[in-house]
């Protein structure tokens, strides 16, 4: 095996190794993933991005996403970003269209730098989060029946990956680390769920905190953001457009009246480019005692 080329990126501090195999296929399995992820041992990374070749002429690229620990997840907002970002300035073009395991998204770039993900409409039926049925069949997505230590009544949405938001008075009293793991892999979520905390500061802006699925507490979490203003206005807290503030900058997201499309804005960043080992890739030994 050769070394393996990647590119470092974040956005607002949600970071991503981005290994581009549309050229040279190159398949990476749950541990392979987790070993890249590793801060200690591997290059470190929120999520693992493999780009592949387009499925159809509409597509300029498939995006396959692992989380930190292994597991496969059908959308990551930032990172889609992030390859947005890579595709616009490879091809030259403002709008690239990005194939993923929970649908296809558009990336479209400004003059500043800035990129826009369309995810198109949240998904708010309890069967698309999706959620285990309660004793009478149906879910209400609006208040779920789901408490943890000072929280509780969350609502939830799907926005290619599942989100509960809690909203509470002060997001800086959550202990995220306590509450994050078993709210995650609660019964009620069957394919686990990225948990969020929000502080609803104003009509217009949103203090949010993120436990995300598979990697725990991470700086930014571009579906959690688009899930917590969705949330946030279906509560009658917020309008459709909001500021979200997470813990590695601010993201604009807007739940746009005319085709319930979901759009969510902010920065990318480079952090550098590499190869990765291939002996970081192979089976781990079993120590024998």
């Amino acid at each position: 095996m050769e070394p393996v080329p990647f590119i470092k990126m974040h956005g607002l501090g949600n970071d991503f190794v981005i290994i581009d195999a549309r050229k040279h296929p190159f398949a990476l399995d749950a541990a392979q993933a987790a070993a890249i992820a590793d801060r200690r041992r591997g290059v470190g990374c929120d999520q693992i991005i493999v780009l592949e070749a387009p499925k159809s002429a509409a597509e300029d690229a498939f995006m396959r996403i692992r989380n930190a620990d292994g597991s496969e997840s059908g959308a990551c907002g930032n990172a889609t970003r992030c390859v947005g970002a890579i595709l616009m300035q490879e091809t030259g073009k403002t709008r690239v269209n990005l194939a993923t395991k929970a649908g296809e998204l558009a990336a479209t770039g400004d003059s500043t730098g800035m990129v826009t993900i369309d995810f198109g409409p949240a998904r708010l039926d309890w069967r698309q989060v999706p959620l285990a049925p309660d004793p009478n069949g149906a879910q209400d997505t609006l208040h779920l029946n789901l408490a943890a230590g000072p929280v509780s009544d969350p609502a939830a949405c799907s926005m290619g990956n599942p989100h509960a938001t809690f909203f509470v008075p002060d997001v800086a009293k959550i202990d995220l680390a306590a509450l994050g793991p078993g709210l995650e892999f609660h019964p009620i979520f069957p394919e686990r769920a990225n948990i969020g905390f929000a502080q609803v500061m104003s009509r217009d802006q949103i203090r949010l905190r993120v436990w995300e699925r598979g990697a725990g507490i991470t700086q930014a979490c571009g579906t959690g953001a688009c899930a917590a203003l969705v949330n946030a206005h279906r509560r009658g807290l917020t309008g459709r457009k909001a500021r979200v503030i997470l813990d590695g900058g601010a993201l604009t997201i807007e739940w746009r009246e005319s085709d319930s499309h979901v759009l969510m804005t902010g920065p990318v960043a480079v952090s550098f480019r590499g190869t990765i080992d291939p002996s970081l890739l192979m089976p781990t030994p079993v120590a024998v005692a």
